[in-house]
């Protein structure tokens, strides 16, 4: 090809790439606020993310729309065409990460409205271990780092050991006093979301591993998720 036909397509292929960076830095936050904004108790800024997440929405679009004009046009191979379907891949799991967030957010303007009944510190503590696993994935996609995106992958398994004990920890709350049924219910959600961006972070890390290396994850992924087999005694005297 010409030179400035390489030179447009280089841009191309960089901005592709710029915009997943854009939707992952935007979901990034999006998690750490609305978690903040869940500790809080802060309405304002928990609605505030909710507000932001079509940024997220159009940005995917925007990815879609990039890749399949690539793909028409370009006729790419190799590691350009992974990376231009790995792309499609990762998009639809961030912008499903950006949902998850904006759900939290909107969990925590109800449970602004309720009185305080839990400590949301378990919430906030598997929350931290989900966003360093999001912040490695975006950083092992802006490195091309097969083995930083492997160590995510395997770190899954954490984030469902965390979710197990705050799913039985919220359970005991609710079965000793009815009073605790709605804001815990509602943390139970949370949680859940919390554990799902997990997934789709690990998911990110398994496309990371396609585009770098042109291999999909070996192996089953690891998950400790025991929460629908849960069986919670109640209370003594209940």
């Amino acid at each position: 090809m010409p030179d400035h036909t390489v030179k447009a397509y280089d841009e191309q292929l960089s901005r592709l790439r710029d915009t997943l960076m854009r939707i992952g830095g935007n979901v990034e936050t999006a998690l750490a606020e609305a978690v903040s904004a869940l500790g809080r108790r802060d309405a304002a800024a928990a609605a505030a993310i909710v507000q932001r997440d079509v940024e997220v929405d159009t940005l995917y679009r925007s990815v879609e729309d990039q890749a399949v004009r690539l793909l028409a046009l370009r006729q790419p191979m190799a590691n350009d065409l992974r990376l231009i379907v790995g792309a499609i891949r990762m998009g639809l799991d961030l912008e499903r990460i950006g949902d998850y967030a904006s759900n939290i957010a909107k969990r925590a303007i109800v449970l602004s409205q309720l009185p305080p009944v839990v400590s949301v510190g378990p919430i906030q503590r598997m929350s931290r271990l989900v966003q360093e696993m999001l912040k490695d994935t975006l950083d092992a996609f802006a490195s091309y780092d097969a083995a930083k995106a492997k160590d995510v992958w395997q770190r899954d398994e954490q984030v469902d050991e965390a979710y197990n004990a705050v799913f039985r920890n919220l359970l005991t709350y609710m079965m000793e006093d009815p009073r605790n049924i709605t804001p815990c219910a509602h943390l139970l959600f949370v949680a859940k979301n919390i554990e799902r961006i997990g997934d789709h972070a690990t998911n990110v890390a398994e496309t990371i591993r396609f585009i770098v290396l042109g291999e999909e994850a070996e192996g089953e992924r690891p998950k400790s998720d025991d929460s629908p087999f849960a069986i919670v005694e109640p209370p003594v005297g209940g």
